[in-house]
C-alpha cells in the first residue's frame, strides 16, 4: 500500500514541475521574442561624417574655400583636402588610396582613374591657361614667350607628365621654341614657389596661381598660351566611402555659387 502511494507522489510532483515549465512560453501559443544574440538584425553603420577630395594644386585656394562652404551647410561633416598633381593624385587612387572625389588639371589625368573603373563620367567644370610669371621687379626683362630662349634667363618648368608641365609643352611648340629649364617641378604650387623665392626669373604657371599669389609674382600672358587650354573635369569616384556627400561637393563646384568662386580666381567656363 505504501508503495502505491509513494509512486502516486511522484506522479503528481513530476506532472506539477511539466507545469511550471509550460508557464514560461507565450500564453497565447507563439514564440517567445528573440534575444539580440539569437541573430536579431545588427544596427545600421553610422552615417560618414568625413568627405575626402583628391584636387589639383591649382584649385588649392578656390575647393578650401568651398569646402568651408560645403561644412557650413552640412554641420558634423568635415572635408579634408588632398592637393597635388593630378598625375600622383590618380596613382594614388589607383593603388588604393581612400577618397570620395577627384578633380583633376587635365582629362589625361582623370582617364588614368576611368580607365581602372574608379570613376564614371566626369564633368569639364572650368577651364585653365598659362602665364608667364616673373618676379614683381622682373629683373630678366622678360617679355614674351621668346625671351624664356635666352640662357641667362633661369626658367622653371612643371614636369612633363604633370598638366601644367604637358601645357607648357604645347605652348612651347606652337611658339616653334624650345626651353631649357633649370628645374623641373612636381606640380604647379612648386614651379610657382621658385619665382616667389627668386631662385628663377620666370616660370611657366597658370594664370589663376598668378592671381592667388597676391602681388607675390607679376604675370604675362603670351598668345600661344590659347593653344595650351588645360580642362579641368570632377567626378565621384565608384568607391566613394562617402557616395552621397560626394554627389553633394560636385554639385555644389558645378552650381553658381561655385562657379562664382572658381572665375573670381580666373578660371574660365568650361
Amino acid at each position: 500500500m505504501f508503495r502505491r502511494v509513494s509512486g502516486l507522489l511522484i506522479a503528481v510532483v513530476l506532472a506539477a514541475s511539466a507545469c511550471g515549465t509550460s508557464d514560461t512560453s507565450d500564453t497565447s501559443g507563439t514564440a517567445a521574442a528573440p534575444s539580440a544574440s539569437s541573430g536579431a538584425p545588427a544596427a545600421s553603420a553610422p552615417a560618414a561624417t568625413e568627405l575626402i577630395v583628391f584636387a589639383a594644386a591649382s584649385l588649392t585656394g578656390t575647393f578650401t574655400e568651398l569646402g568651408k562652404t560645403f561644412e557650413a551647410a552640412h554641420p558634423g561633416i568635415t572635408v579634408k583636402f588632398n592637393f597635388g598633381s593630378s598625375a600622383t593624385l590618380a596613382t594614388q587612387i589607383t593603388q588604393g588610396a581612400p577618397a570620395d572625389v577627384f578633380a583633376a588639371a587635365s582629362p589625361a589625368t582623370m582617364k588614368t582613374v576611368t580607365d581602372a573603373g574608379l570613376a564614371a563620367s566626369p564633368t569639364v567644370f572650368v577651364k585653365n591657361k598659362l602665364q608667364i610669371a616673373v618676379p614683381p621687379d622682373n629683373p630678366a626683362k622678360v617679355e614674351s614667350l621668346k625671351d624664356l630662349t635666352d640662357p641667362k634667363v633661369k626658367v622653371a618648368l612643371c614636369a612633363e607628365q604633370v598638366p601644367c608641365g604637358a601645357a607648357a609643352i604645347k605652348a612651347l611648340d606652337a611658339a616653334g621654341i624650345k626651353v631649357t629649364p633649370v628645374t623641373l617641378e612636381q606640380d604647379v604650387k612648386a614651379t610657382l614657389t621658385k619665382v616667389e623665392l627668386g631662385e628663377v626669373d620666370a616660370a611657366l604657371v597658370y594664370q589663376t596661381d598668378v592671381i592667388a599669389s597676391d602681388g607675390k609674382v607679376t604675370g604675362i600672358a603670351f598668345p600661344e598660351a590659347d593653344q595650351a587650354i588645360n580642362d579641368y573635369p570632377i567626378a565621384v569616384l565608384s568607391k566613394a566611402p562617402a557616395g552621397p556627400l560626394a554627389q553633394q561637393f560636385v554639385e555644389l563646384i558645378l552650381s553658381q555659387q561655385g562657379k562664382d568662386v572658381l572665375t573670381k580666381a580666373g578660371f574660365q567656363a568650361p
